[in-house]
């Protein structure tokens, strides 16, 4: 996440692309024959606490440290921990082959310790594309829908499996790391958002038809000025979803909200090495006012994940990195912000990350930890876990 993509656009060439084609306007296309119809059991959600705290862990695939992070998860008094899920892990070799046992594992435990869980799903087993891709959308949407319903049914409240309470559909699909593979350039644009559209809408469908009551979050989109094929602006991708019924197809709004080199409280635009609004954390308002302009406000925005990296290794990184210190500051800072300026439409907050045991320093990921691969707090952890204890974070 929060892999910065190196060309910022001018601030003119932002203004420019802001409005797009009208050539390139597309339709929704008709659901697959597989897709539920268009009448979702509508379950009112209840609003979040605003904020909630919440982290993303790697829980998955690591038995021999799940007690140690979800033992730190909660000495931090963390509420949620949002799971990273790769759908082509537990639905691996063909449709209807799905294996449990990690997922089992991870959300019984998880919810054994009083932890909410969000699923983040994911990364598409080979038998549902067409070509492979490190990481794309699967030839059929409704193959993605009946494996989120599936999840939800699994772990719905109650359940002796442990309860999974919301889930987010996909990750960054405003980046064509994230939605690749598709043989249409450019990669990311208004075809490829309603493609996105056309996953989520079948995904809540089918999902609200095996429990009501689950909580399904729109993808975090990632900041970013590029506008080239390769990346769309969140903004204009936002924009996007809502012409294709975003507002009907959702129960929270999510983003991302990387902070870069500046703190939390600091105006867009305020730092001349930070020419892009994109590069604040303050951003998520203007995203805010998207949603209020589609009639949406009533609905929370969830900041699936934020952060400051303190990587001073990778010369695409380091220009904004922050120290060890200050990283544990603005986390705080920005909880304490959200709370003060973004109450009552802020709802969770997912710090990014506690990371995967097999990253090292070459994966730029690492540098935006709380704490080690071993576990080991550092000083955002440590910052996290004093305000949450004294009351600076209540």
């Amino acid at each position: 996440m929060l892999k910065r993509l190196t060309a910022i656009l001018s601030l003119a060439a932002a203004i420019i692309v802001a409005v797009p084609p009208a050539t390139s306007m597309a339709q929704v296309p008709p659901p697959s024959t597989g897709a539920p119809a268009e009448a979702p059991v509508r379950v009112p959600v209840p609003a979040a606490a605003s904020p909630e705290y919440g982290v993303g862990a790697y829980l998955m695939g690591y038995p021999e440290s799940t007690a140690r992070d979800i033992g730190l998860i909660n000495d931090a008094k963390f509420q949620w921990v949002k799971l990273t899920v790769p759908w082509r892990s537990v639905e691996a070799s063909c449709k209807g082959c799905i294996d449990w046992d990690d997922l089992d594992r991870v959300v019984l435990a998880a919810s054994q310790a009083g932890l909410k869980i969000v699923a983040r799903v994911d990364h598409t087993p080979d038998w549902a594309r067409a070509t492979p891709a490190p990481n794309g959308p699967p030839t059929d949407m409704y193959d993605y829908a009946d494996f989120v319903s599936e999840i939800a049914r699994r772990y719905a409240n109650g359940s002796p499996k442990g309860t999974i309470q919301a889930i987010q559909i996909w990750n960054e699909p405003n980046l064509s790391r994230e939605w690749g593979g598709t043989g249409v350039e450019p990669i990311i644009s208004r075809r490829s958002a309603v493609e996105y559209m056309s996953m989520l809408r079948q995904s809540y469908l089918l999902i609200k038809e095996k429990d009501p009551t689950k909580i399904v979050i729109s993808a975090g989109l990632s900041p970013t000025g590029t506008n080239d094929g390769t990346a769309v602006p969140d903004d204009v991708y936002l924009e996007w979803l809502y012409d294709n019924d975003l507002d009907d197809y959702s129960d929270a709004i999510g983003m991302h909200a990387p902070g870069y080199g500046s703190a939390p409280e600091a105006d867009l635009n305020s730092n001349p090495a930070f020419p892009h609004p994109s590069f604040y954390f303050r951003r998520v308002e203007q995203l805010r006012e998207i949603m209020v302009k589609h009639n949406d406000s009533a609905k929370q925005a969830w900041i699936m994940e934020f952060g400051w990296t303190t990587d001073t290794i990778h010369p695409d990184r380091a220009f904004y990195a922050v120290t060890p210190e200050q990283q544990g500051q603005y986390l705080v800072n920005a909880f304490k912000y959200a709370k003060a300026n973004w109450s009552p439409w802020i709802g969770p907050m997912f710090v990014w990350n506690m990371p995967d045991s097999t990253w090292t320093a070459d994966n730029e990921q690492l540098f935006w930890s709380i704490t080690g691969t071993d576990g080991a707090p550092r000083p955002a952890y440590d910052a996290i876990k004093a305000a949450r204890t004294d009351g600076t974070l209540p």
